[in-house]
């Protein structure tokens, strides 16, 4: 079941008494205060008694947020920015004027982190799917093959988010033998640099609590495909069935969305506390100003790439490449280096077409190699005789 907050039945006021504790659970801290306080002092956010608070669901113009009067609903209206990056999303804080009729969100206060994609838009934009999220939790299924190309595309976009990857092989109960399940887990750590691994089943219970430990006290957005056992693992993570569970499709492995909208809900404070965001099953997930990430997804190549003979290296056919010189020694996968390129190339690709300045510097790269080329045709062909 969808968690949601009924205005009518939780609603708050600027006339109850404020309690900021119901805020601790949701990662309420002194610099979420000091950035409320300095967001309150601007006179474009000033309205009577505002109110901080964490968004835990996002509707069409409205928003759920815990604040320290109570749990209320919130126009968004208000808060329509040209940049797409910057709409009111889960896991924001807030400042609130609860004394709207209806409430509504006055102002965002700065992110720290944000997990997005780019979308499926010819426009180039970018989509927040989290805010402020501490710890990336990419749910792979052990029920499917695995897709080691689209671990590293999770991997490149959390590293970019500024959270903290945590891989989790979801349905290890269905791995027929624990030599197979320690193949699996090594196979996903290669693609994996710096990631901790971990295979879980939520129906045995087995890796929860080590999980659970790792997630302790901090905010997790719950990411994967559809069919990954996002919802099974939130609630065994959340200790009650807060989401709907579905089965999946034998013929692919494949499932329907359970969960359709991003929830905050807090996890059990017996367990360490923290806030959990589940999200939607994602179909497509395009990169978005991924460089940074793309480094650390491939943290081996970017180490190698600095022992290259040249610093412009294409790690393609140049002489003294360290990166291809590993591919031959076999201490490199080739696979991860196809993938790399791959990623790279779709992430300027993105960047070009986002970027008026790199758009222009690649159309001159363009136009210097094709004036190479022609110069190295017009030497290969040698002066041309005058008839």
């Amino acid at each position: 079941m969808s968690h949601s907050t009924n205005a009518s039945s939780s609603s708050a006021s600027p006339s109850a008494q404020l309690d900021f504790s119901r805020l601790a659970p949701y990662g309420w801290d002194d610099d979420w205060a000091a950035a409320y306080a300095d967001a309150v002092a601007d006179a474009r956010t000033a309205a009577p008694d505002p109110l901080p608070g964490r968004v835990v669901r996002v509707d069409r113009g409205q928003c759920d947020l815990v604040t320290p009067a109570g749990t209320l609903r919130a126009d968004t209206e208000f808060v329509v920015p040209r940049d797409p990056m910057k709409v009111v999303c889960t896991g924001d804080w807030a400042v609130v004027d609860a004394d709207g009729a209806p409430p509504y969100v006055r102002t965002l206060l700065p992110r720290r982190t944000a997990f997005a994609r780019s979308t499926s838009s010819k426009r180039s934009e970018g989509q927040v799917l989290a805010a402020n999220v501490d710890h990336a939790l990419i749910a792979v299924s052990l029920g499917a093959e695995l897709d080691l190309g689209r671990i590293e595309r999770f991997l490149s976009l959390a590293w970019s988010s500024g959270a903290s990857p945590v891989l989790v092989l979801t349905k290890a109960d269905l791995v027929p033998d624990t030599a197979t399940l320690a193949h699996l887990t090594a196979d996903a750590e290669t693609s994996a640099p710096g990631v901790q691994v971990l295979p879980v089943s939520a129906e045995t219970g087995e890796g929860v609590d080590v999980l659970a430990a790792v997630l302790a006290g901090g905010t997790t957005a719950l990411l994967g495909q559809s069919g990954a056992g996002k919802s099974t693992l939130a609630n065994a993570l959340l200790g009650r069935s807060a989401q709907t569970v579905q089965t999946i499709r034998d013929r692919d492995g494949k499932g329907r969305h359970t969960t359709t909208t991003r929830n905050l809900l807090p996890l059990p404070a017996a367990g360490g506390g923290g806030t959990l965001i589940d999200t939607p099953g994602l179909r497509g997930v395009g990169l978005w100003e991924a460089e940074e990430g793309l480094g650390q997804a491939f943290a081996e190549i970017e180490e190698l790439a600095a022992r290259c003979r040249f610093h412009d290296c294409a790690h393609d056919a140049e002489p003294g490449c360290a990166v291809l010189a590993a591919v031959e020694d076999g201490t490199l996968p080739e696979r991860r280096l196809v993938s790399y390129r791959k990623l790279l190339r779709e992430n300027v690709r993105l960047a070009a077409r986002t970027d008026a300045r790199l758009r222009a510097e690649q159309r001159q790269v363009f136009k210097q190699r094709q004036a190479l080329g022609r110069h190295m045709m017009e030497r290969k062909r040698g002066p041309r005789r005058k008839p």
